[in-house]
């Protein structure tokens, strides 16, 4: 049987997440025997479906067996995904839920399927975390993903739910990307109301935007100024061991959320089912965890635990 090969199609190579993304899935294709190619679409819908329709409409070359993708707009590709199954191309689409994929899936002679973060439970934990984190109440200045993202709509229902009524958001809105948040806050700082906001705790949707948020506070403020904020806590999201859960443990961050990459997994559920000639179950959700616990989040426990 030729080599399987896989495209794996990524929203941007500047984001931590992402690229654990592209790491756990060439980690999972040298252990299984498989080939995968890593492309970005540099947070932009449209070039990741010129990128995605030039591979499935190629004359030359062979073409992938399966395609996973990370979209980067509201929509998960359905025009993309109905081009890829009729050239007898496989559909994965991550961390995003896909409406079109249940009838796609009724006449689909390749596996289709979605993988998922189950990004309520993450709006939840962060939810948690600012309770714990500010027990009095307060103001959160708040850095979501996206308008047109679901993760970061459904990250902000979640975090709503479980937030105590004592903490404010006020949100600010950036890329996934530490350089996007730098430039949010920036434009922020420059507002009077900024000056007059009394922020108790920093959250971001994402680490790197966690980091970049830390970044403008450091650089854009006046030495009188810039040890109150960086003296609050900063918060993120996904967790990855060399990023944002070294930031905890460095005390950069306060906090972040483990969300566990999933292209990994994808690769192995594509050979599977591939290997079987089986359609996987049209959804699977992975776990998200707070990172530390919540509950050593109080009364600073959750520093003492790393020393």
């Amino acid at each position: 049987m030729q080599k399987l090969s896989f495209l794996i199609s990524l929203t941007t190579g500047d984001n931590d997440y992402q690229l654990e993304q592209a790491e756990a899935a060439k980690k999972s294709a040298r252990e299984l025997g498989v080939d995968v190619q890593v492309i970005h679409a540099d947070n932009d819908a449209i070039n990741q479906s010129q990128q995605l329709l030039k591979v499935i409409q190629s004359s030359t070359g062979p073409r992938p067996n399966a395609i996973v993708l990370e979209p980067v707009g509201g929509t998960a590709l359905p025009h993309v995904a109905r081009a890829a199954v009729a050239a007898g191309i496989g559909w994965v689409v991550l961390n995003r839920e896909a409406e079109y994929l249940t009838e796609l899936r009724r006449t689909a002679k390749v596996p289709v399927f979605t993988i998922g973060s189950d990004h309520i439970e993450i709006g939840r934990i962060q939810g948690r975390q600012f309770a714990a984190l500010i027990p009095h109440g307060g103001v959160v200045l708040y850095i979501q993903g996206p308008s047109d993202s679901p993760a970061a709509k459904q990250r902000t229902m979640g975090m709503s739910e479980t937030k105590p009524e004592n903490v404010q958001i006020s949100m600010l809105k950036a890329q996934w990307t530490e350089a996007s948040a730098y430039r949010t806050v920036t434009s922020w700082l420059r507002l009077s109301t900024s000056q007059k906001a009394q922020i108790s705790l920093v959250g971001a949707q994402d680490d790197s935007m966690a980091i970049g948020a830390r970044k403008a506070f450091q650089e854009q403020t006046m030495a009188t100024e810039q040890q109150r904020w960086l003296n609050l806590p900063f918060t993120g999201c996904d967790g990855v061991p060399k990023t944002g859960q070294a930031w905890v443990r460095s005390g950069v961050l306060a906090a972040t959320v483990i969300v566990p990459p999933n292209a990994g997994l994808a690769v192995e559920m594509l050979l599977k089912a591939i290997q079987t000639g089986t359609q996987p179950g049209e959804q699977t959700l992975t776990k998200p965890s707070s990172f530390p616990q919540v509950e050593s989040l109080s009364a600073g426990k959750a520093q003492k635990q790393f020393l």
